[in-house]
């Protein structure tokens, strides 16, 4: 069955922010590969047009569509006062971020109008009064794809004017993709919602156009933490594992990679701690600087408050990077060579990095039964279970 998906979505690279671009990249290639023709709709700021023109030129089967809208991936309230309202982006409209998503939705539906698609496929919640209003113009089934909720974002600092766009769109919906089964349980619980229409669709990773870069020296050993630094990761953590780690080994050094709003009180906190000489923050990385962070390391951290997944797991993983995930992640969903620890647990987390540090044989045994593990993985998985879902829903199964 040949379909046409309309897809709204606000990151996708070359320019993403956190790891939903990259999903979003890998999930609509695999689907393009089996005969589904894509719609993507997304702000302006997140991606180039060089780098749009050059994909749906190369894939006739992808046509990427872009509106003038500021929003970028993981946006908060306080960036977009801070960030767009300032004047450091060029277009504003909104008063504030929520007045920006109602702008982002009215756009993106008028960028559509002359479209013709089978099924609307809304990620996370800035575009979910998009789908909402493409099925209400169009009458076509809506998805909602949960990458994340409020309650992992924010914890107990949780945005009600989110929360209640988020259960909008998961109430409205026809069907609900989470990307694990760990955030399935959270929207059944916080959301209320029917466990009948959520359909677990687990992310992956690909070897595709992978190297390794053999020429990499290094004079300490190296622990990595990459991602957002927000509370939702647990930056925090991290470095009060590395303070006891460095009580034990002072032969280590943190590396810090990433951007948020955590950024300059973990760069004060790791002052605090007196280990400022031992943590190293490189700041957000580009695409292609992200591997050879993890050819750098020889742990990876994710000490995640709550994680729905945790994509960079298995990125460390085929890098050949031994990993420690936090349990409260729904990457362990899907692998089994990797050491786990309650994100809290700073003791643990500590003599785990420690273990994995001096002992070769539980580093190389990790390391190789990783590689082994996400080298079986592709995205075309993820994408074969979402075609399903869209001839289920379609259909009228």
């Amino acid at each position: 069955m040949h379909m046409k998906v309309l897809m709204f979505g606000w990151e996708f690279p070359p320019h993403s922010i956190g790891g939903l671009g990259r999903v979003c990249f890998n999930l609509v290639k695999n689907l393009s590969d089996k005969n589904v023709d894509i719609i993507f709709v997304m702000p302006r700021g997140n991606t180039d047009l060089k780098f749009g023109k050059f994909i749906s030129l190369e894939n006739s089967r992808i046509k990427i569509k872009r509106v003038n809208s500021p929003l970028v991936g993981y946006m908060t309230s306080a960036q977009y006062t801070r960030e767009v309202l300032s004047g450091k982006k060029p277009y504003i409209y909104g008063r504030d971020l929520f007045e920006e998503v109602e702008n982002y939705t009215k756009m993106a539906i008028e960028a559509i109008a002359d479209e013709e698609y089978d099924i609307i496929h809304a990620h996370d919640w800035m575009t979910f009064k998009a789908g909402i209003a493409a099925k209400k113009l169009s009458g076509k089934p809506l998805i909602v794809h949960v990458h994340s909720t409020e309650f992992d974002r924010s914890g107990e600092g949780m945005n009600q004017h989110v929360f209640e766009i988020e259960k909008s769109g998961l109430e409205y919906a026809d069907a609900v993709i989470t990307v694990s089964n760990y955030t399935k349980d959270k929207i059944i619980k916080y959301y209320g919602i029917n466990p009948e229409k959520i359909h677990v669709v687990h992310n992956a990773t690909t070897f595709e156009d992978y190297t390794v870069d053999k020429q990499i020296k290094k004079n300490h050993k190296i622990v990595l933490f990459l991602g957002r630094v927000t509370f939702q990761k647990g930056p925090d953590h991290f470095l009060k594992a590395a303070k006891k780690v460095l009580e034990h080994d002072n032969d280590v050094k943190f590396v810090i990679a990433g951007s948020g709003d955590m950024e300059s009180y973990i760069i004060e906190k790791a002052a605090e701690l007196g280990i400022a000489d031992s943590v190293l923050f490189s700041g957000f990385l580009k695409e292609e600087e992200i591997n050879r962070i993890y050819q750098l390391a020889d742990v990876y951290v994710l000490p995640s408050v709550s994680e729905p997944f945790g994509i960079t797991v298995l990125e460390a993983m085929k890098n050949g990077v031994p990993a420690i995930v936090s349990k409260n992640s729904g990457v362990t969903e899907v692998i089994r060579h990797c050491l786990r620890v309650d994100f809290w647990d700073t003791h643990e987390m500590s003599n785990k990095i420690l273990a994995l540090l001096k002992y070769d044989v539980l580093h190389n045994s990790i390391k190789q039964n990783g590689l082994d593990e996400v080298s079986k993985m592709s995205w075309h998985k993820p994408a074969e279970r979402c075609i399903e879902i869209y001839k289920g829903l379609v259909g009228g199964v």
